[in-house]
């Protein structure tokens, strides 16, 4: 780079005699030559079948590469991947023309340096990705903190961050680019939750609402049961209106490959990014950008699991916004004061389902009994795109909650989650106006947006709209106790009318689910006595790399106290690398304590080389609540 860092990056070429061929680049803080070497398999056919050069790299101070990880999606960041993306379209074997692609974080910045507009830069692949970074991530959801989400990402960033570079590729003085990197190191989570507002900390690298900054054509992948599936329906509307070549593709998954995922179908995505590459990058005339702008899986009627392995429903093909489009309005009458539980959502976990222990959501039913709920007559109803609930509602204190949820209800009673939405009250006019306080006893009208969903229900089902006052421990619970008013309002249901007028779209399958690991840990605990409700989480893995072996392991837990509304989140993660030079492990706690006014977080890193200690860094900080 300009400022002397040099950037670790593995290219995967293909054969010279076919002359010099496009580039695709994906850049992520994730250790390309470790923790995330499986990737590889996918870069290896880009290159042999396809003919495309392919450059994985490891962001600054991450990995194999110098420098240090300030933060998530710097500026830094930015100037280092135009310039690596310069660097690439100059080289003998590239013909100047780059691509980005990646999942979650490479989808991010693959976003974010499309913004950025190097002219190298055709086209861009984001699976998995948001356009906002605050309210459609894992900091926060409409304005709450996200909780069970410290225990798992905010964390294990920390110790990540903290390995060493790989001997065999970084070279002579890695063990002091290391040592840099371990006395330089300041958990993220920090940064974090001295922002609990959106602010022009979380617009840096947020697609929206600037969608115009991009000029090359952007492909998006978003899963139902993924966190980040907002970045669907509005970013396709917003690029075309700047004129922007995209296209969606939208399946049942979880944040997993599309063609591994639980719950499937799963596909083969892979023959889909080149179609979009070989038209963008190659500029052959395959049709994909005349074809419809949306190939998007309708979920139906399906019994829930933790671990379905298959989602009903039918794939469909569309423009966007679709002439389809309609709003259906449903009267919503009052409901008696309701002081609810803070637990209210462990049926839901989270909102962004992955691998074990982080899966699906199971039966609403007994959510939904602790929640105001509205039933109708589903039979054959078709939603696509955002559906609201608005409500005016009375609170007894002035740092509220509401959560969301449309779910489909079987005959037996079974309720399958269709849908949520949560808004921190005091964000009642959006997230980008000042919060306030909610005027105590007072009415006060406000709008709740559910997820981006596409769901279809089956003849004889009902719908069933549900309202609590925590979605716990997707995010955290409110402050203190409160009981809330629902004085009435509408719920503003995006349907579609009639058939598509496109042909079914095709794909190649993918794999057959992988079966869970007996050895994790899901599990929800309550106290008889105390009430205290407790989420437990375990899991971790062993596993060969190409330079050595790995062991990682990751324990968590969250807990609430239905009386005073305190809450704990607690976390042990751990990273073993073993090379032919070395033995490498690092380690991190974290304790977090919420009460009525602040965030107090207490992180312990250790780092260790061949058995011994190396250096132990601890912080202590405390965080006040931001009406929050």
């Amino acid at each position: 780079m300009a400022d002397g860092v040099r950037l670790a990056v593995t290219l995967y070429l293909p054969d010279a005699s076919a002359g010099p061929q496009p580039c695709i680049l994906e850049a992520l803080p994730y250790r390309k030559d470790d923790l995330t070497s499986s990737y590889e398999p996918e870069y290896l056919r880009l290159c042999d079948e396809y003919r495309y050069a392919v450059a994985r790299l490891d962001l600054r101070g991450t990995g194999s590469s110098g420098g240090v990880a300030t933060d998530e999606y710097p500026e830094q960041e930015q100037v280092d991947l135009v310039a690596v993306i310069a660097w690439l379209g100059a080289q003998e074997w590239c013909d100047g023309n780059v691509g980005m692609y990646g999942t979650s974080y490479s989808g991010f910045n693959a976003l974010q340096i499309a913004c950025e507009r190097p002219p190298e830069l055709k086209a861009v692949v984001a699976i998995y990705a948001s356009d906002d970074r605050y309210t459609d991530d894992v900091h926060y959801l409409g304005g709450a903190l996200k909780w069970l989400d410290l225990v798992d990402y905010c964390h294990y960033v920390t110790p990540m961050n903290a390995l060493p570079p790989v001997p065999a590729v970084y070279g002579e003085g890695w063990r002091d680019e290391w040592l840099a990197r371990l006395d330089w190191a300041e958990p993220w989570l920090f940064a974090w939750l001295e922002h609990q507002q959106d602010d022009g900390y979380w617009r840096h690298g947020s697609l929206r609402p600037a969608y115009d900054r991009i000029e090359c054509a952007v492909m998006v992948v978003a899963g139902w049961a993924d966190g980040y599936r907002n970045n669907s329906f509005r970013t396709m509307e917003a690029l075309g209106a700047a004129g922007v070549p995209r296209r969606l593709l939208a399946g049942p998954w979880a944040h997993v490959g599309t063609e591994s995922s639980l719950p499937g179908p799963r596909i083969d995505l892979v023959p889909e990014m080149v179609r979009w590459w070989d038209r963008w990058l190659r500029g052959v005339d395959n049709g994909v950008d005349s074809a419809p702008v949306v190939d998007c899986f309708v979920r139906s009627s399906t019994r829930p699991s933790p671990v379905l392995d298959t989602h009903e429903g039918s794939w469909v093909s569309d423009d966007w916004p679709s002439a389809r489009s309609t709003i259906r309005l449903l009267e919503l009458d009052a409901r008696a004061p309701y002081a609810g539980r803070p637990d209210v959502g462990v049926d839901a976990w989270i909102s962004c389902a992955g691998h074990l222990p982080y899966g699906q959501s199971s039966d609403q039913r007994f959510d939904d009994a602790a929640s105001l709920t509205w039933e109708w007559d589903g039979s054959g109803l078709e939603l696509m795109g955002h559906s609201r609930a608005r409500l005016q509602v009375v609170s007894s204190a002035p740092v509220a909650q509401l959560s969301v949820k449309l779910c489909d209800v079987f005959a037996d009673g079974t309720s399958a989650l269709v849908t949520r939405g949560l808004l921190n009250l005091t964000h009642r006019a959006g997230h980008a106006v000042a919060a306030e306080p909610l005027p105590v006893g007072v009415p006060v009208e406000v709008e709740v947006e559910l997820e981006a969903a596409a769901y279809r229900f089956a003849p004889g089902q009902k719908l069933r709209l549900s309202v609590a006052g925590a979605d716990w421990p997707n995010t955290a619970a409110p402050p203190e106790p409160v009981v809330l008013t629902v004085l009435g309002g509408t719920l503003e249901l995006a349907t579609l009318v009639g058939s598509s007028t496109y042909p079914v779209p095709e794909f190649v399958a993918g794999n057959a689910a992988g079966e869970a690991s007996p050895d994790v840990v899901w599990r929800v605990e309550r106290d008889v006595v105390s009430g205290v409700t407790r989420c437990v989480v375990d899991h971790g893995s062993t596993y060969p790399v190409e330079l050595g072996t790995v062991v990682e392991h990751y324990a968590g837990s969250v807990s609430i106290d239905p009386v005073t509304y305190e809450q704990r989140a607690q976390a042990d993660v751990s990273f073993a690398l073993t090379w032919p030079e070395v033995a490498v492990r690092v380690q991190s706690t974290l304790d977090v304590t919420a009460d009525a006014q602040e965030y107090r977080v207490e992180i312990t890193l250790t780092a260790e080389q061949d058995g011994e200690l190396v250096r132990e860094r601890s912080w202590s900080r405390a965080f006040p609540r931001d009406l929050a």
